[in-house]
């Protein structure tokens, strides 16, 4: 069996920690908080927790919120729906809302 020479007591140890330093350094990763790959799901927030988009309707289901949301982008309007701390809203751009109300047949609130 071939040996390293002299230095074959001293590379032995040192090659056994370089393996334990790197495993150690990869469970440390593997198994710290705070920093996973997997995004944790949306919170709802405020309906004016949206920037500049404004309710246009207030479906009740989310089958109902789908529907208002194939009318208006069947009409060219562009729209969200948000799960919001009221319930879930139809947003819209302000510039769109009349003519959001006016496919849905609603306003905001009722």
């Amino acid at each position: 069996m071939p040996g390293w020479g002299s230095f074959s007591y001293t590379y032995g140890p040192i090659i056994a920690v370089l393996g334990l330093v790197v495993l150690v350094l990869i469970l440390r990763w593997g198994f710290s908080r705070g920093h996973s790959l997997v995004t944790p799901p949306a919170q709802p927030g405020a309906p004016t927790d949206y920037g500049l988009l404004v309710p246009a309707a207030e479906p009740i289901t989310g089958q109902d919120a789908e529907r208002m949301r194939t009318a208006l982008a069947a009409a060219g309007i562009a729209c969200n729906v948000a799960r919001t701390t009221d319930g879930l809203r139809i947003l819209v751009w302000p510039a769109d809302l009349a003519r959001a109300q006016g496919v849905l047949g609603t306003r905001p609130g009722g």
